[in-house]
């Protein structure tokens, strides 16, 4: 085993459960290369996410044959310790609220509240139970309503919390809710400017600029700081841009990330002009959900109560109970992979359900009319399988498959979408280095995703 062996760029996932690290070269040529991966638990519980994070790079060592790794750049994106956790305050729910919220969670963050209107105490007494790492608010078109945000602002300074807040809302209030928040505040466009124009873009990369600045809770983690070369990003986010990196080069796109602690559907689609026509309110072109009830680790037991154990185990042959007592993060025997299995089908089945929009009819003066709420999901062409759960297990491509069959009726399911599986799991990772070189990126998840030929010649697999 030879002593040492240096890498052009490390990549560091550092997941709520499972640190991972991955190590490239040809990232300068744009046309990068996995060298290797390693992992380990990520280690919060015993105080320190540097333990998990040495632990995976052991593992890479002894992955690539040698004793010890080094780098030329070190890169890193995190969701441990509950990751970027965001309140977000609006005006009405349907309007600024929802663009805040959309800003929010496709930068990568963990929505832990949302009011709409004036903050009560109860709303205030939450926000200090939440301890959130960034404040959002928002509310009122440029020009319109302001009194609603100038008096949110001023109950968000009473309480004394030495939180970011980033401002999106009328831009008419700005210079007021400047003064009264003074250092704190990030005053950015207006996440909805206008009736149905949504603009969340500047408020998203505030909210990841904040986030890679000032904000990494957990414990350790100014140690990581000290080890790498750029900033960090949170694991969705990072998920995210490389979703819109790709999506430029092989078309529309939904990404599913069924994780221990979450599940996160991605997708990157402006829809159909059909739907477009009827849609009662305007949705971004990329759009995160995340389902903190999803997890097939953390919330496993949940996943089990949604199947229901009884039907679990006519379908296993085995009950789930026992099994689920024994588990761990990754699965070590075949009746634990056979259960992780059907509860990662379950979680992604029901992330893509709660994801995606639908139509519905209203009955007015003139008769019956259609109308659709929601992310149209009907223009895209490619389904792709990211995340622990995913990308380690067989039967991945079957598994996404068997979630897009037999959509409720009105829903805006993809119409006639392929499915890819991410198998170097390297998203999150091709996120970050495409902040080095995007074609570098993209050529590192094509061939993960088995598309290294023109994506149009690739079978469905």
């Amino acid at each position: 085993m030879g002593e040492s062996l240096k890498v052009e760029v490390l990549v560091a996932e550092i997941g709520s459960t499972t640190t991972v690290v991955s190590a490239f070269d040809g990232v300068a040529d744009g046309r990068a290369r996995l060298l290797g991966q390693g992992a380990g638990a990520t280690t919060v519980d015993r105080g320190d996410v540097v333990e998990g994070l040495e632990d995976a790079l052991s593992d890479l060592a002894r992955a690539l044959g040698c004793e010890e790794v080094s780098w030329d750049r070190f890169l890193a994106c995190s969701s441990a310790a509950g990751g970027l956790q965001m309140t977000v305050h609006g005006l009405v729910y349907d309007m600024t609220v929802k663009a805040a919220n959309e800003a929010a969670l496709g930068a990568g963050a963990v929505v832990r509240m949302v009011t709409a209107g004036d903050l009560t105490d109860s709303d205030l007494e939450r926000i200090v139970d939440v301890n959130p790492s960034i404040m959002l608010l928002a509310g009122g078109v440029d020009y319109g309503e302001r009194e609603t945000a100038v008096r949110n602002a001023r109950r968000l300074a009473s309480l004394g919390l030495q939180v970011p807040v980033v401002y999106a809302g009328n831009r008419a209030a700005r210079d007021e809710v400047v003064a009264i928040l003074g250092e704190r505040v990030h005053p950015v466009a207006n996440v909805y400017p206008r009736i149905d124009q949504l603009d969340i873009e500047p408020t998203r990369r505030e909210i990841q600029r904040i986030f890679e600045e000032h904000i990494v809770r957990a414990p350790g983690m100014s140690r990581v700081r000290e080890l790498i070369t750029g900033d960090i990003m949170p694991v969705p986010g990072a998920v995210m841009r490389a979703a819109e990196c790709l999506r430029e080069r092989i078309g529309d796109l939904v990404a599913i990330d069924v994780g221990g602690a979450t599940t996160d559907v991605h997708s990157v689609t402006e829809g159909s002009e059909e739907i477009s026509r009827i849609l009662v309110a305007p949705e971004p072109l990329a759009k995160r959900t995340v389902e903190g009830d999803l997890g097939v680790y953390v919330n496993a037991r949940n996943l089990v109560e949604r199947v229901g154990a009884e039907s679990l185990e006519r379908e296993l042959g085995f009950p789930p109970g026992p099994v689920l007592e024994a588990m761990g993060p990754v699965p070590k025997n075949e009746e634990e992979r056979l259960l992780v299995a059907r509860l990662t089908r379950e979680a992604a089945a029901t992330a893509l359900h709660r994801h995606v929009g639908r139509t519905h009819h209203l009955f007015g003066p003139s008769g019956r009319m259609t109308v659709a709420e929601g992310k149209d999901l009907t223009e895209i062409r490619w389904v792709i399988g990211t995340g622990g759960a995913l990308t380690r297990l067989s039967g991945g491509k079957e598994l996404l498959r068997s979630v897009l069959d037999r959509p409720a009726p009105g829903m805006l399911y993809p119409r006639a979408a392929r499915v890819a599986i991410d198998a170097d799991y390297i998203m999150a990772a091709a996120g970050m280095l495409s902040r080095i070189d995007g074609e570098a990126a993209t050529h590192l998840m094509k061939g993960s995703l088995g598309m290294e030929a023109d994506p149009d010649e690739v079978s469905a697999g």
